[in-house]
């Protein structure tokens, strides 16, 4: 039963905050905290760390837990907490899971280990073995175009089903065909959740449960008014946001998640855009587009300069 409640808890705009950083690349705690009560403050329905946006694969296991550990504090239940706990190495994943657990977080999502290319076989043994070793709700990330693997739905669904924890799935795909299957093998009470900004909408449509997009880092209370919008039964008006969205979708993705992303929000005043190598910030011209989309969205001033 707690595992039902939790699927219906851990619906809509999940927001997966970026890890500020220093001038030198130590973390920046205080303007940490202060993105993760925007988000709460703008509308958010959740809260998500160390997942892609926020860089952790250029992190210690150690900065990664203390990045958590600040992040469920400031959250303090006001809103769900997800922090990904996901790696390419199988230790490393259970102890970053079980933290999870430790600190009071209300659900781990994992990704789908990269850089290895695990076959579905070593995948379902892989996500089993860290589903048995805590008791809080799972939630696998697919992400194959940084895995360089797919997550097969039959896959899912074997997991679905032999492991209650695991609630449900998000999906950076962009076959939409496999996200339908996913949810034809695993029913439609499994949580999709949408990782591609274009098709947060479209998820809402064939019953996701709510979509973790990077754009709500620079426009959370628009990204969660799409969902808002949907359960409340208003179609055409979730429609038209979606739509609205697109062009700041876009010039988000222009460069490798999360430069365009933290570019935007040091335009905004936000943060200071600096990412660990080796990831960098957008080129100039990337970085002129996304001042010109910021601007059209009003979200800065004639007066910021790149």
């Amino acid at each position: 039963m707690a595992f039902e409640e939790a699927k219906e808890r851990l619906r809509g705009s999940i927001a997966p905050v970026i890890t500020p950083f220093k001038e030198d690349e130590q973390i920046d705690f205080d303007k940490f905290q202060e993105l993760i009560n925007w988000q709460i403050a703008s509308g958010s329905h959740g809260i998500s760390v160390t997942g892609t946006s926020g860089e952790p694969s250029s992190m210690s296991e150690e900065e990664r837990i203390q990045v958590m550990e600040i992040a469920c504090k400031t959250v303090n239940g006001r809103v769900p907490f997800i922090p990904g706990t996901g790696s390419t190495n199988h230790q490393e994943t259970l102890r970053m899971t079980k933290a999870a657990q430790e600190m009071g977080a209300d659900a781990a999502m994992v990704i789908v280990p990269y850089y290895n290319k695990p076959n579905q076989h070593a995948l379902y043994k892989h996500f089993k073995a860290i589903a048995d070793s805590v008791d809080i709700p799972i939630i696998l990330y697919n992400i194959p175009g940084r895995t360089a693997i797919n997550l097969e739905a039959v896959t899912i669904s074997r997991l679905a089903e032999d492991c209650p924890n695991i609630i449900g799935v998000k999906e950076s795909n962009k076959d939409f065909e496999h996200v339908n299957s996913v949810l034809l093998h695993c029913g439609r009470d499994f949580n999709l959740y949408s990782g591609i900004e274009v098709l947060c909408y479209p998820m809402l449509a064939i019953g996701g449960a709510g979509h973790i997009s990077a754009t709500a880092n620079v426009a959370p209370r628009e990204v969660a008014e799409v969902y808002n919008r949907w359960a409340m039964g208003d179609i055409k008006s979730a429609q038209d946001l979606h739509y609205e969205l697109m062009p700041l979708n876009d010039v988000l993705f222009r460069d490798t998640n999360p430069a365009p992303v933290k570019a935007a929000l040091g335009m905004m005043g936000k943060i200071k855009p600096i990412l660990r190598k080796p990831l960098d910030v957008p080129s100039p011209e990337i970085r002129a587009e996304i001042r010109e989309v910021l601007l059209n969205y009003q979200l800065i001033t004639e007066d910021v300069q790149l």
